[in-house]
């Protein structure tokens, strides 16, 4: 058996530097090396929208459309309301001598407005206006009894035409005055209804060609006024209240009297009727 050597000193520092330099390579390689950079994080592509993700326009057959408008809507009538009207005018509008049954006939279908005759007899356009201007309102519009006239209706002229000598009455004038009135209503803010001459050739005491002439004349202007803008609604008594003679009331209109100037109930509710369907189906 060969005999057992203790090692040197110097074997044994040689062995201790050796392990040392070994462990160290080892940490080294488990986490003391350089650093490295964190990594993205992971994303996911976007998704390209397919056909059915995306929301298709509704067709022409998925479209709801709006209700059709009632037929009836047509039909049915404005908000009514209670009226105040002014009636201007002579004879013929005076219910105080058996005219004005015209009007009449128009607050029956109007049982809460009023109707304020201002009618006379006898009254040329002249007298009409300065009458209005002093009991109704001022030329200014103002009222002058504290009443606010939603409606005023002139009708007058007849007795200007068969004048014109005895007074100077002409057309020309005749159309002042009642542009006056015409204008003093809008200003107070009410509406104007105007009404043609009624035919008067039966009137064969004052009724001639001139004046029949004059006649067409001033009816054509008044007509003429609401394209002008100074009245609201014009009424054409004279093919109204006519057959056969243009001049000549109709017999079947003729009052009583069967003066030719006067026309009697159903020539008054003939002009009424087309009076409250031209201005006044909207009133209580």
């Amino acid at each position: 058996m060969g005999s057992f050597r203790t090692p040197s000193l110097t074997a044994l520092l040689i062995a201790s530097v050796a392990l040392g330099a070994a462990l160290l390579s080892q940490c080294n390689s488990k986490g003391n090396g350089a650093p490295h950079a964190p990594s993205a994080p992971h994303t996911e592509p976007a998704a390209v929208p397919s056909s059915e993700s995306v929301p298709r326009a509704p067709t022409t057959a998925e479209v709801v459309a709006p209700p059709a408008p009632d037929a009836s809507d047509a039909a049915r009538p404005t908000d009514k309301a209670a009226l105040r009207v002014a009636i201007l005018g002579d004879s013929l509008s005076d219910g105080r001598v058996g005219g004005g049954g015209y009007w009449k006939y128009v607050k029956q279908q109007c049982p809460k407005s009023q109707f304020d005759d201002f009618g006379k007899g006898g009254d040329m356009v002249n007298m009409m206006r300065a009458r209005f201007f002093r009991d109704v309102m001022d030329e200014d519009g103002r009222s002058v009894a504290g009443v606010r006239y939603t409606h005023v209706v002139v009708f007058g002229g007849v007795n200007d035409l068969y004048s014109d000598l005895t007074a100077g009455r002409t057309v020309a004038k005749i159309g002042r005055d009642l542009t006056r009135v015409y204008q003093a209503s809008r200003k107070h803010g009410a509406r104007v209804v105007a009404i043609s001459v009624a035919p008067w050739g039966g009137f064969t005491k004052y009724f001639n060609e001139r004046r029949g002439q004059a006649t067409l004349r001033l009816n054509t202007w008044i007509l003429a006024q609401k394209s002008n803008g100074e009245i609201d609604v014009a009424i054409d008594a004279y093919p109204l209240l006519s057959c056969g003679t243009p001049t000549h009331l109709c017999k079947e209109y003729a009052h009583p009297i069967r003066d030719g100037l006067h026309f009697g109930k159903k020539g008054h509710e003939v002009l009424g009727k087309a009076l409250y369907d031209a201005a006044f189906s909207d009133c209580l």
